[in-house]
């Protein structure tokens, strides 16, 4: 699943293209109607197809910005503004393309979902190859309560705070630390991928309680937490399964992981052992990590 430094290189491709655009077509794929039909929410939520493409064309994207793993796609139409919150779930991407056959990979083209055509006839195009990914057209946050629920991003001054005082409560402190950090209430975008590395990064093992972890080294661990997120926010990402970039480009954060998909501990040389925290699977070294 993509996590912040994925989304945010997402976010960056994507606001200089589609800023200013307005949408003219909408397209959606027969899966995602044959969904609506049985009574799913595929792709699009909260909203029938016809009323999505009816509300969509004719708005012009004011801005596109990033809020924890979410994409914001900022509207106006007729002087309304609203916006389109987008998750990318497991497997989805965005491109921003002048025909569908400039998706390079099968996979992304065989599952494409959304297709907006532009005013320049460009194409934004959304594809998801196992549809968990959604799209919400909301007026605001407050549209859909756990947008507002979100903990400050890691790069805010009160973050840090934030974080102290909430795995301080009696709800988290006696979670495993692992559970903790990938919680999106407790610090925004950090998944799998980041808290593995920022857990190695600190050598504390996964499943240890937070309340024996010391206030120092919460305090640590945090920084280490946001500095691993830049760094792969300066690697474009890592692109270990499914993400890709609006160009269908892939990030290089992956060659830079020191424990997420080892075997071997790079530290040290012992192997590495996995256990499941939180429903996933969490890989450490039984040696260096206490």
């Amino acid at each position: 699943m993509p996590e912040l430094p994925e989304v945010e290189g997402v976010v960056r491709a994507l606001a200089p293209v589609a800023t200013g655009r307005t949408t003219r077509e909408i397209t959606i794929s027969d899966t995602v109607k044959q969904s609506k039909l049985l009574g799913k929410e595929a792709v699009l939520k909260g909203i029938t197809t016809e009323d999505f493409i009816a509300d969509m064309v004719g708005m012009t994207i004011t801005n596109v910005t990033r809020r924890s793993k979410y994409i914001y796609f900022h509207l106006i139409k007729d002087g309304y503004t609203c916006l389109l919150v987008s998750h990318l779930g497991m497997t989805g991407a965005w491109f921003a393309v002048e025909s569908l056959e400039e998706i390079r990979e099968m996979k992304f083209r065989n599952h494409v979902h959304v297709v907006f055509t532009m005013d320049d006839g460009s194409l934004l195009v959304y594809s998801d190859i196992r549809r968990f990914g959604e799209m919400r057209l909301i007026d605001c946050e407050a549209d859909h309560p756990p947008l507002l629920k979100m903990a400050p991003e890691p790069f805010d001054a009160s973050a840090l705070t934030h974080f102290l005082r909430m795995a301080d409560t009696p709800k988290y402190a006696r979670k495993p630390i692992k559970e903790v950090i990938m919680d999106g209430h407790i610090i925004s975008g950090c998944g799998n991928i980041y808290a593995t590395e920022a857990l190695f990064k600190m050598k504390i093992h996964p499943a240890r309680t937070v309340d024996r972890i010391s206030l120092k080294r919460r305090t640590e661990l945090f920084v280490v937490i946001v500095n691993v997120l830049q760094e792969s926010i300066d690697a474009g990402g890592s692109s270990i399964s499914d993400y890709r970039n609006i160009n269908g480009e892939a990030g290089t954060m992956q060659d830079r992981l020191k424990m997420y998909g080892r075997k071997v501990c790079y530290e040290c040389g012992e192997m590495t052992t996995s256990m499941k925290i939180a429903g996933r699977t969490s890989v450490y070294c039984p040696s260096c990590q206490k």
